[in-house]
């Protein structure tokens, strides 16, 4: 008996229903009725100018929201009057495009508008969940030198495999973009939730800028609880029903598709046990300091092994490494100790079960939290300090490699009440002439003069909000 085969027209039928708009102007309500994330006033202009003969790489975790920013990304060029009909989407995982490459899919998409000879039109075309197609960036190459006159936007949500595809052959032809997961900003924004946040005016190092409070310090942490279980990825922000079982859903679809598909397939890694069980300790432990030996001693594995896999966790944007600098805020030459957070806390919730409040990792998961705002700033990644008989959690180092600023952050309002028992900041600061230092709470705020320097005492959800928005800002 024949089999049946894939015939043109069924082709286009399904490009016909991946793009509405062609008949609607308009996107899917479904997606339209969706808040947009933040981060899409950074990402439409990049593929609204033309003028740069670039393709643009939309890469990030799973389930971060590149799609649905795809879909309001072509609302927008409608609402700027860019004719539906020159605006394709397809998403490359869908059966009916299995074999075929970029440029006739493109070719197809012309087709199915009646659009195939007009070479002079302008078109923008999304592809989506690239990752499935292999060789695509060779295929994505070949559009941008040879449609000068459109844009090609291509996303993925194997982000290790994106990067490095783009990297080796994208240069001068890509632009790469990073979705991350939700920063506590814009949790708050998609919650609606902005009313709990008030602007105020300070003075640092005699200059004036503009820090956040809140008009209910209570409701915020409640809400900056729910971040910190469940706030990193949109779906699950806004769903209770996903909350009930956040590990059906987050470990399923966002950690085990990528230690146990995306990263093997990229990296050609044999025994996935291995990469599993490495992550689940890191997970665990996330905001502890680390070394190669003593995580070699209790996994079995080597210290090169050990390397290989924590590289391949930070590529697909699941941890990252945080550098460690002595008291004089100078590196070692060897990196023989650093701390792992996860990208966001509620990875560890996903795994293992959402904390209260007074839970015993709750330290570890509000540094977690603020750290993964530093994590948005590609450009900067602060560093801890960490020396015989002390400790500070975040030290921001200057241009000139000088200690600019530093930051204890404590679930807890006791060094409110006794600032003296901060001793290791207190002598922080003192060694490199700081003369303000930030001290994170529960709840309690306020300033403190000391004989050489002050303390800038601000809640944890607070500041966490406050990193995360001016990474955007």
């Amino acid at each position: 008996m024949a089999l049946f085969e894939i015939t043109e027209e069924q082709i286009l039928d399904r490009i016909r229903f991946e793009n509405p708009w062609w008949i609607s102007g308009k996107i899917d309500p479904f997606y339209g009725a969706m808040k947009k994330r933040l981060y899409f006033s950074e990402f439409f202009p990049l593929l609204k100018n033309v003028k740069i003969k670039r393709a643009v790489v939309l890469m990030g975790p799973r389930r971060v929201g590149k799609t649905v920013m795809i879909f309001h990304a072509i609302q927008k060029l409608i609402e700027n009057g860019i004719p539906p009909q020159n605006i394709f989407y397809l998403s490359i995982e869908t059966p009916v495009f299995t074999g075929l490459g970029l440029d006739q899919l493109f070719n197809f998409c012309k087709k199915a508008v009646g659009k195939e000879k007009e070479e002079d039109d302008r078109f923008y075309v999304f592809f989506d969940e690239i990752q499935y197609l292999k060789g695509w960036e060779i295929h994505l190459k070949s559009l941008v030198d040879s449609y000068h006159r459109s844009k090609f936007i291509v996303s993925g949500s194997a982000a290790a495999a994106l990067k490095l595809k783009s990297t080796e052959s994208g240069a001068g032809r890509f632009t790469d973009f990073l979705l991350p997961p939700l920063t506590f900003h814009e949790f708050i924004h998609l919650k609606d939730l902005e009313s709990l946040i008030i602007p105020k005016t300070k003075n640092w190092n005699g200059k004036r800028f503009t820090i956040f409070n809140t008009i209910d310090i209570q409701a915020l942490n409640k809400h900056f609880l729910n971040y910190i279980n469940f706030g990193g990825y949109p779906e699950v922000s806004l769903s209770k029903e996903i909350q009930s079982d956040p590990g059906r859903y987050i470990k399923s679809d966002i950690i085990d598709k990528v230690l146990l598909r995306d990263l093997p397939s990229l990296y050609g890694i044999q025994d996935v046990q291995e990469l599993n069980a490495l992550f689940t300790t890191i997970a665990f432990n996330s905001g502890n300091e680390f070394s190669y030996e003593h995580l070699s001693s209790t996994s079995g594995l080597s210290k090169n092994t050990i390397k290989k896999y924590i590289n391949y966790l930070e590529a697909a944007f699941l941890i990252k490494t945080v550098n460690r600098v002595d008291a004089n805020g100078k590196k070692f030459k060897r990196v023989n100790h650093f701390k792992i957070y996860l990208t966001n806390p509620s990875l560890r919730s996903a795994l293992f079960s959402p904390i209260d409040s007074t839970s015993k990792v709750m330290g570890n998961m509000v540094e977690t939290a603020i750290f993964s705002q530093w994590f948005h700033r590609l450009w900067h990644i602060p560093y801890y300090a960490k020396w015989k008989g002390g400790e500070v959690d975040i030290v921001g180092l200057l241009s000139n490699l000088k200690p600019a600023w530093a930051v204890e952050i404590k679930w807890t309002n006791r060094f409110f009440e006794r600032p003296g028992k901060l001793k290791s900041l207190a002598y922080f600061l003192k060694k490199n002439n700081l003369k303000k230092g930030i001290v994170t709470t529960i709840d309690a705020s306020g300033e403190i003069e000391l004989e050489n320097f002050a303390l800038d005492y601000i809640p944890s959800a607070v500041y966490c909000y406050t990193i995360g928005r001016r990474t955007l800002e």
